[in-house]
Order: C-alpha cells, then sequence, then structure tokens
C-alpha cells in the first residue's frame, strides 16, 4: 500500500510540530546578517539510525552552521543557524521521531556544506538514569548494564564536523532539512587507548517530496511483536571495486515496542533487513520507494536462532579505527545483505554474537585497503576467533 505526496508532506509537518511544542529543548538559531536580497527560512532537525547495542548514547551538540557558496575564506564564510547547547539521546530520535535544532533566516541562493560543533559541556537535564550528565558525550552499555564510556571527540573534529550537501533556499520558502545521526557507526570501541571514541557518522536529509518512507512491522514467530529488531534500507551492488561499497546502508532504525518501524530514505531500490539478537536475520528484497510516497511493507517474522560468537583482535596499521562489516546471503535473492556492522580502534577486540551460519567479514578504515574474510563459519554454541588487520 502507497500513501500520497500530501500523506507524506502531513506527516513531515507533524513530527516538526510536535517536537515544537512538545520536548521543547530545540535551541535558536543565529541571526542573519543584513541582506540586499531575498531571505528564506531554514528549518533543521535532528534523528538517528538508531542501534539496540546501547541503552543511550549521548551527544552534546553546540551549535550548526552553513556555508554559503564560493570560497571558504575564515570565519566570515560560515553562519550560525542554530545554536541548540543540548544534550541528546540518539535512541530515543528513531522511527520518525525528530528534534528541532533551530530555524533560521537566511539569504536565498544556494548553500554548499554545513558544519556541526559538538559541544564539551553537557546540558542540565538528567539521563535515563535519572542522574545528571557525567560527560558531555558518552554511552550507557546495555551490557553490562548502566556501565558509562565517555566518548572522545578526535582532535581533527573538535573544530567542526562538516557535511557536504548541497541545499537551495529560495525566497520567502521554508526548506526542512534532516540530521540523520547514525549511532552504530559513529561510537568507536575502545582500542590500544582505553578510549571510546565519538566519530560523528552523519546524512543530511530533506522531508520534502524528493523523500520517502518504508513502513511495516516485525513480529515473532506466532504473531508476537518485537521491540528492539535493527531495521536497515540497504543497498547492494555487486560491481563495486571496494567490497566495503557493496552494500551501503541507506537508513536504520530500530522497532518500537509494538513492532513497528518507519525509515526515511531516498527514492530508490533496497533490500530491507531485520535483526535481533537471539533470532534469525530476515530481508525482504526489491522494494521500491517513490517520491513523496510511503512503502508500506508486510509483517516480517524471526525466528529463535542458535547463536554463535565471533571474536578477534583488530589491528589498523597506521592506527585509526575500523568499521566491521558482518555479511550474508539475502534469504529473498542472490544479493548480499549486512547483519550487524560495529566500529573498533585500534589494537581493540570484538566480540559478536551472530545466528550460527557462514559470513563474510568486511572490514575498513579510511585511506587503507578494505579486507574482506570469507567463508567465515560460526558454530551454534561455538565461538569463531577472526582477527583483522587493515593495511595500506
Amino acid at each position: 500500500m502507497r500513501l500520497n505526496t500530501k500523506s507524506l508532506t502531513a506527516l513531515a509537518v507533524i513530527f516538526l510540530v510536535a517536537v515544537f511544542t512538545g520536548c521543547g529543548g530545540g535551541g535558536g538559531g543565529g541571526s542573519s546578517s543584513s541582506v540586499t536580497g531575498g531571505t528564506g527560512t531554514l528549518s533543521l532537525s535532528l534523528t538517528d539510525a538508531s542501534t539496540y547495542d546501547y541503552q543511550a548514547v549521548y551527544v552534546t551538540i553546540e551549535r550548526v552552521d552553513v556555508h554559503k557558496g564560493g570560497e571558504e575564506i575564515g570565519t566570515e564564510s560560515w553562519e550560525t543557524v542554530a545554536t541548540p547547547g543540548k544534550t541528546y539521546n540518539l535512541l530515543e530520535l528513531v522511527n520518525g521521531a525528530l528534534e528541532t535544532l533551530g530555524v533560521s533566516e537566511l539569504d536565498a541562493g544556494l548553500y554548499t556544506q554545513m558544519r556541526l560543533i559538538i559541544g564539551s559541556v553537557s546540558d542540565g537535564e538528567p539521563n535515563i538514569l535519572g542522574e545528571d550528565h557525567p560527560f558531555a558525550n558518552y554511552v550507557i552499555l546495555r551490557n553490562p548494564p548502566n556501565e558509562i564510556h565517555q566518548l572522545f571527540v578526535p582532535s581533527g573534529m573538535q573544530t567542526g564536523i562538516k557535511l557536504v550537501r548541497e541545499f537551495t533556499i529560495n525566497e520567502n520558502e521554508a526548506t526542512e532539512l534532516i540530521l540523520d545521526f547514525d549511532a552504530a557507526r559513529s561510537v568507536v570501541k575502545a582500542g590500544n587507548s582505553g578510549r571510546w571514541l565519538l566519530k560523528p557518522t552523519i546524512k543530511v536529509l530533506g522531508t520534502d517530496t524528493s523523500s520517502s518512507i518504508i513502513r511495516g512491522t516485525v513480529v515473532a514467530v506466532g504473531g508476537a511483536p518485537l521491540e528492539g529488531v535493527l531495521v536497515s534500507a540497504q543497498e547492494y551492488d555487486l560491481a563495486a571495486t571496494d567490497a566495503a561499497n557493496r552494500v551501503l546502508i541507506e537508513a536504520s532504525t530500530v522497532t518500537d515496542q509494538d513492532g513497528r518501524f518507519s525509515i526515511w530514505v531516498q527514492p530508490g531500490y533496497y533490500n530491507v533487513v531485520a535483526y535481533r539478537e537471539g533470532y534469525t536475520y530476515a530481508s525482504v528484497c526489491g522494494v521500491t520507494t517513490v517520491a513523496g510516497e510511503i512503502e508500506q511493507l508486510d509483517p516480517i517474522t524471526l525466528a529463535a536462532s542458535n547463536d554463535g560468537t565471533m571474536t578477534g583482535l583488530v589491528t589498523v596499521s597506521v592506527g585509526g579505527s575500523a568499521t566491521i562489516s558482518f555479511r550474508a546471503a539475502a534469504s529473498c535473492s542472490s544479493d548480499q545483505i549486512e547483519v550487524k556492522s560495529i566500529s573498533v580502534d585500534n589494537g581493540g577486540t570484538y566480540s559478536q554474537i551472530l545466528p550460527a551460519g557462514t559470513y563474510e567479514v568486511v572490514a575498513s578504515s579510511e585511506g587503507l585497503t578494505t579486507v574482506a574474510y570469507l567463508g567465515v563459519v560460526v558454530a551454534a554454541g561455538g565461538t569463531k576467533t577472526q582477527d583483522i588487520t587493515i593495511m595500506p
């Protein structure tokens, strides 16, 4: 079943209004400089491509700047459009939930990039444990429960995370953009340094009719809804020369207590994959989305699984971190799908529970050659050691 363009636009408006009136904590935008031409409005919101690995992922966003077309020369080439100064639990921003970062008036014209500044001082709100934030940026683990790790921002990102995404401000019109913060890929588990890192992975989405929504439910055998299932919209490209790019995650979320999910995507052709620890994974292949429409899927059923564990040491030759993707054959086509991915810093170890089966393990690090380990077998109740080494 598909809903029309008006339904999608109305949904976006409802989300934005709900955030303005209900959540508070949005923060005002920076004032624009005097202009000689027309102006329009930019509205920025935050959402998360979520993960079930943590109880909470807290990130403090100090401000967001935008850059108009032309040469980037000094600080005067950037204009502040949002100053939320707020500590967000990214895992609360799932299934289409949006948190407003700011609204600002801007000169009409083409803007070429954004810059997000991560804060170093938390806000005064309590966390999910009812306690003051111990850090500006941190995770609360699910296992062991309530264990907290500060997230350190690499020095190169402390001046701002640049998001290269063109957008146009039209005179007397409102432009709405969503910063989709991927918590799963942004949190890097500790390596030799002993530090957990925050390396933000963010996509910029629009809420206009160039976007689509995939919606559905996930249930267990027998029909009971499953909460906390990771659901992702994936693209498969067998011709990609870099193995890391053969499976790309467009967007993801986790199901709510009723097993429901909703994912913002660009119009395209996707494999929708559902997985939760303790269950087999399932895939719905060839889901086609159309601009301005909602694609409603039939319920996805997951069966209980016999799990094993894959573990190993991660070595990145020049330091840095590795993104590790655990891939398997789709249940509905010859495509490959990603069941799970994690990020681990150099010298760290990983331990990943997976349904028994055969996997391809693909590990990548920026600027280095991707490695792929084929035919890695995880036996039910067993532990498979697969060390990972990434070289130039």
